[in-house]
């Protein structure tokens, strides 16, 4: 008898669009919307379930990875956290360079599902994390399966073949603007392809901290940074910035006037398209919010009274 259910793999994707109906409502015309992706409602809790999946469907295919291999690549934690749960799932032992400074609940979750962890300087992070997998990789070329979120083409085609075409469906065509983060840039630069091919008109808005010294988790400062090869920058017709404050702001007013209980790349994401809104007539503006604000439960903005 077969068993009932369905794989865990299988329930990646097709997250809920929820409306934003209260924040920011003051500042925009009456023919104006804002919506999000809930993609904490992925498995692992995060956006990065889609790219993490296709990279690993992506390296079986190629045989890159076949058992015996181990998974192994850099994150801040959400990646991570999602090749971890997939890795456990198909029989992967997985290997992550992980910067010390990543919040405690994510390293928590990371070896709760049985990741082996390389915890790199903080003062480099995820750039640094990168070089010391490609140590180990060179070390020890045969033993792993590199995944490379920030170099592989099967991230950014997750969004592209998922994401977007959800984004249509959702919305019966009716989106006019997007706006989404970078970090490793596979969410904005898949979704943002895919929605210009299947919305005529559609503005596509990219944003990224204000500083190189940020409290984003898991966004990237591109002029500082190491740039992530799949990230082309002439997909944008826009590029925005977010302050780390306004974000933590947008989190706490996300949490306590409209119920949703967000991550700080989600109340940036926010603010972002408020702005991208505000500025508006008519249209309907969809945002990602890349993760749920469990992993975030250390932070002390929590807790201060704003």
């Amino acid at each position: 008898m077969p068993t009932p259910g369905r794989a865990l793999v299988d329930l990646v994707g097709r997250t809920p669009l929820v409306a934003i109906r209260k924040i920011g409502r003051d500042r925009l015309a009456p023919g104006v919307a804002v919506s999000a992706k809930a993609e904490w409602a992925n498995p692992g809790g995060s956006v990065k379930d889609r790219p993490a999946l296709a990279m690993v469907r992506a390296g079986e295919r190629s045989g890159r990875l076949r058992p015996g291999k181990t998974i192994l690549d850099a994150t801040s934690g959400n990646t991570g956290i999602a090749l971890a749960w997939i890795g456990a799932a198909l029989g992967y032992p997985v290997r992550l360079c992980v910067p010390r400074n990543a919040s405690p609940e994510r390293l928590a979750i990371l070896r709760a599902h049985g990741a082996d962890l390389v915890l790199t300087d903080a003062r480099h992070g995820t750039d640094g994390a990168q070089r010391e997998c490609r140590r180990l990789v060179a070390e020890d070329p045969d033993r792993y399966f590199y995944a490379d979120q920030y170099g592989n083409e099967a991230n950014w085609r997750a969004h592209y073949e998922t994401t977007a075409e959800e984004i249509v469906a959702d919305t019966a065509g009716r989106v006019t603007h997007f706006v989404a983060g970078l970090g490793t840039s596979g969410t904005f630069v898949g979704t943002a392809r895919r929605l210009k091919e299947l919305v005529p008109g559609v503005r596509c808005v990219s944003f990224q901290p204000d500083s190189p010294i940020h409290g984003l988790e898991g966004l990237k400062h591109m002029a500082t940074a190491m740039v992530p090869a799949i990230y082309d920058p002439s997909v944008a017709d826009e590029d925005r910035e977010c302050a780390t404050d306004r974000a933590y702001e947008m989190v706490l007013r996300l949490a306590r006037e409209e119920g949703i209980f967000a991550g700080v790349s989600s109340g940036a994401a926010l603010a972002v398209a408020l702005d991208v809104a505000s500025g508006l007539e008519s249209g309907l503006v969809v945002t990602v919010f890349p993760d749920g604000g469990s992993k975030y439960l250390s932070e002390r903005f929590w807790s201060e009274s704003r």
